[in-house]
């Protein structure tokens, strides 16, 4: 049994990451204040602190394995606004946590990334090589998070992992998407489906993909989190591995809508506006890199399981 502190474990997948380690046999120490996270999204058995991850230094000492860390603001538009808060929380915060790490002696860290960090993709799939040039603030400050982790790995020995997830969807039990605003597409759809909203806009068809809509590289956060304990056991002291997760193939936008309509059995107003600047045709990852070195698979690739778990958390959030 390891102990491991998890940044950002009240928020969306690092709850579900803390309910794993749990479920494995782990201890676990939530960090989260809570600013976009859920005192109920602690999973049962966890330890839970209030507090940001500047305060990390409170909270960490060499009874601690390693950190998992998914604290972070991540809404692209707010960050192109006001790009100070993403800078402060997100690489601050971040040189605050490493450096916390290192005076308690925690050597092992899991990084929360996201596939922003490359833009507009220059080949599908994107695979770890290509270049890195995001095209906003969240972006920039996630890749400027994976230099600084390379930067201690290599000046002070931090085994270190960073996880560059493409759309993560899903649910986990009672651990699901409580985003506020929302702006994820299938939670999005379900509000239409419910009637919380008019219609849900589909932004663009005429792009080059056989149905004129955007195709996005869809994974179930179950499966993420997996990929998060495996590779806590291949970080290695001195190296800073970065892996993409994703499914390999990607879904339309207009399949998205269907498969929650087959789903749910409700109808889904649709309404088509113009596209929307920045907006690639297609997104979609190559996780090879993560077959070979972290041995994961996903175990859920097809989109009407993913859309079914969100479904049921949606359904049983709604009802409470």
């Amino acid at each position: 049994m390891s102990k491991y502190l998890v940044t950002g474990g009240a928020g969306y997948v690092g709850s579900v990451v803390a309910a794993h380690l749990l479920e494995a046999g782990h201890q676990v120490t939530v960090l989260d204040d809570l600013s976009t996270g859920f005192r109920e999204g602690v999973p049962a058995g966890a330890e839970f602190v209030e507090g940001r991850i500047q305060e990390a230094g409170r909270v960490l000492d060499s009874s601690f394995d390693g950190v998992l860390h998914f604290a972070a603001s991540s809404q692209v538009g707010e960050s192109v606004v006001d790009p100070e808060k993403y800078w402060r929380n997100n690489v601050a915060g971040s040189l605050e946590l490493v450096s916390a790490m290192r005076a308690a002696g925690v050597r092992k860290l899991v990084f929360s990334s996201t596939a922003a960090v490359y833009g507009e993709p220059e080949v599908v799939p994107i695979a770890e090589t290509a270049r890195t040039s995001p095209t906003n603030t969240y972006g920039a400050t996630k890749l400027a998070v994976d230099h600084l982790i390379t930067s201690e790995a290599v000046a002070h020995g931090l085994a270190a992992v960073s996880l560059r997830y493409f759309n993560v969807a899903g649910a986990y039990g009672a651990h699901g998407e409580r985003h506020d605003p929302e702006s994820h597409l299938i939670p999005l759809v379900f509000q239409a489906a419910l009637g919380q909203r008019p219609h849900i806009a589909v932004y663009g068809e005429d792009y080059p993909t056989p149905d004129g809509t955007c195709i996005r590289d869809y994974i179930h956060v179950a499966d993420l989190a997996d990929a998060h304990l495996l590779a806590l056991d291949a970080a290695k002291p001195g190296e800073h591995l970065i892996c993409n997760l994703g499914n390999g193939s990607g879904f339309s936008v207009r399949e998205v809508i269907e498969s929650v309509r087959r789903v749910t059995g409700r109808e889904i107003p649709v309404q088509v506006a113009g596209r929307r600047a920045g907006d690639p045709a297609v997104l979609v990852a190559s996780a090879a890199r993560a077959h070979e070195a972290l041995g994961w698979t996903p175990r859920r690739p097809n989109l009407d399981d993913i859309v079914a778990d969100a479904w049921k958390f949606t359904l049983e959030k709604n009802a409470q």
